[in-house]
């Protein structure tokens, strides 16, 4: 039997005895840059150092890094799916490749000193080749080599859609994989594979995955040679401590089994009696944990952005609370679970638990009159329905249509998007009336949502770390010196809770409960313009955390490893007027900015407040 925290531990011990520097987990909320609105994988916060930068913490490195992604959040109720997560990797910024990262993964994998795995119960996957870039033999051959040909007979080729990695916008450093595969078969495993096997078996499950960055995909959709060749490697925790206690159930495992014992004695039901009882108990485990993990972060429920992923977590868990029969509020008693099981790796559950607890209470009590509403509003789609085709038809008591009403597709789908209604409450709430629910209409409105949200999504991403335009940079900068500012205007309990940055403009979150007099904001606006007329130079210097914390640098403190971090100091070593931790990009002086321009001060949360303004470039476009 192994823990999650074993895993964990012996992962991060292994990679540093291999000369690796343990860095802790990033923010779930990306900072300065965000690429996505959440961080979705262990590689979005390393780019500016996939990219070339340096990262104070040397060219290899290892972390846990604490994930959130929604784009499988209908998948979530199987055995493996979820939306919060962990991704334990290993990192080489230009340093070893191919040879180190495989025979590294076969060690950890199979000695007795690590993991102890059965040889004949692993296979991995390469690269098949294509018009872009060869057949990776390379890394098969490696994979002989390091095995000591246990392997062969289990190495599949396949395609780019199976192993192959990036890039993440339409040009930039992208790569083959290899992917690892455990047997979790009820026979005994195969001594040799067919091609295809490990894309098409259930039997055969990836439980790792090491991406080789070797090209640069161009404007003109070639794939160059990379001048700076990065290993980026990506094992599930979850997933991974499940087949190593033969439970196949990420449910079932240390990390989540108390969070399951607690919703099945608030709620008098069994996980496992049924498929549906199994399913809701399980997505309430999941969007509680991750819900707790982005309050934490001071994230609070609303209807944009971040926010409203929040909100719609909250409310997906309260909705299926409801079909086990749960009446009163619970999704406070489950995150304080969540905070004892993480209290040892990631504190701030535990530290922001109040904070929590009370966020979870409002959006419970906020979505229970929500839900009469949707109710409502159903009977209404259901009775316009009817009475459109049967204007003297007799009605049910009550105003519920007959059994010849109809909930259309457009309908369903405005229930599920303005009152959080899922299909299969839909589905059930039209059985018990029957009344047909247009299954196909529904599924069509919900696919062109995807789609759009797709879109948005793409749109988020190239505004975010992959653009490290001019005037991006400026940008970037010009959050440091705005946050200064509202720190000396309003007060030093301020703090940065997000930012958004495109070429047209900066989107800044921070900390703060009253109404900002628009006197504030030109103060601040003021100050900001000041610090560039006054060329103050920028820097950065490499420091250990509790080196950045005695200069007085803002930033998030949660390290355990003593890692070193970048600081950017804004002005003269006299009297620096802006000290941060922070992974770049930033100009090297204030007066390349031009000048700095208020547009709007929102209120979007309870204690929170948005900026968002715009910025004329300065000296860079003058020279």
């Amino acid at each position: 039997m192994i823990t999650a925290k074993e895993l964990r531990e012996k992962y991060l011990d292994f990679f540093k005895q291999k000369g690796h520097t343990i860095i802790s987990s990033a923010s779930l909320i990306p900072e300065n840059d965000p690429t996505v609105l959440f961080t979705t994988a262990g590689m979005h916060p390393l780019v500016p150092y996939l990219m070339g930068e340096q990262h104070p913490g040397g060219k290899r490195l290892t972390d846990s890094q604490k994930c959130l992604r929604t784009d499988d959040i209908d998948e979530v109720g199987d055995t493996t799916h979820h939306t919060f997560f962990e991704m334990l990797g290993n990192w080489s910024l230009g340093d070893y490749f191919k040879q180190d990262a495989i025979a590294w993964s076969w060690e950890f994998l199979t000695s007795k000193n690590w993991l102890g795995l059965d040889p004949k119960k692993l296979a991995v996957s390469v690269f098949a080749g294509d018009n872009d870039a060869p057949r990776d033999d390379e890394a098969a051959k490696i994979w002989l080599e390091v095995s000591n040909n246990e392997l062969q007979g289990r190495i599949d080729y396949l395609p780019k859609a199976k192993n192959w990695w990036g890039p993440a916008g339409q040009t930039g450093p992208c790569g083959p994989d290899t992917e690892m595969f455990y047997w979790v078969g009820k026979t005994e495993p195969p001594e040799s594979i067919k091609q295809g096997d490990l894309a098409e078996s259930l039997d055969w499950v990836e439980i790792w995955n090491d991406v080789f960055m070797q090209y640069n995909k161009n404007a003109k959709g070639e794939y160059e040679p990379l001048a700076q060749k990065n290993v980026d490697t990506g094992m599930g925790l979850a997933r991974t401590v499940a087949i190593l206690n033969g439970v196949f159930d990420n449910y079932q495992t240390d990390i989540f089994l108390p969070i399951i014992q607690k919703i099945e004695s608030i709620s008098n039901k069994k996980h496992g009696d049924s498929e549906g009882l199994t399913k809701a108990i399980r997505i309430i485990a999941d969007h509680i944990c991750a819900s707790s993990f982005v309050l934490a972060e001071g994230l609070e429920p609303s209807n944009v952005g971040r926010g409203y992923v929040l909100r719609r977590l909250i409310r997906r868990a309260v909705r299926y609370g409801k079909q086990l029969g749960i009446n009163n509020s619970f999704c406070s008693e489950i995150a304080e679970v969540v905070a004892e099981i993480y209290k040892d790796v990631y504190p701030e559950v535990l530290k922001n638990i109040e904070f929590i607890k009370s966020e979870l209470n409002k959006e419970e009590e906020r979505f229970g009159k929500t839900l009469v509403q949707g109710l409502k509003r159903f009977e209404e789609f259901v009775l316009r329905e009817e009475i459109r085709k049967n204007p003297k038809g007799i009605m049910r008591a009550g105003g519920v249509a007959s059994s010849q009403g109809i909930l259309y597709g457009n309908d369903a789908f405005l229930l599920y998007q303005s009152y959080g209604f899922p299909k299969e409450i839909m589905k059930d709430l039209c059985q018990e009336k029957s009344i047909h629910f247009e299954e196909a209409g529904f599924d069509e409105a919900y696919k062109k949502h995807q789609e759009l949200s797709r879109t948005a999504s793409a749109g988020i991403f190239k505004g975010g770390l992959q653009d490290h335009s001019e005037i991006s940079t400026q940008y970037h900068t010009a959050t440091h010196l705005l946050q200064a500012a509202l720190r000396k205007v309003l007060g030093a309990h301020i703090y940065q809770k997000g930012s958004n940055i495109t070429a047209e403009r900066m989107r800044f979150d921070f900390s703060h409960s009253k109404e900002i007099t628009q006197e504030e904001l030109q103060t601040t606006e003021d100050l900001v313009n000041q610090k560039i007329q006054e060329s103050l130079p920028v820097h950065f210097e490499e420091m250990t955390v509790e080196g950045a914390k005695q200069a007085g640098a803002l930033g998030v403190f949660e390290s355990k490893y003593g890692e070193r971090v970048k600081v950017y100091f804004v002005g003269s070593p006299e009297d620096y007027y802006s000290i941060e931790i922070c992974g770049g990009p930033h100009i090297q002086n204030t007066r390349e900015i031009g000048s700095f321009k208020i547009k709007k001060c929102e209120s979007i949360g309870q204690g929170t407040k948005r900026i968002r303004a715009v910025i004329h470039d300065g000296e860079s476009k003058k020279n």
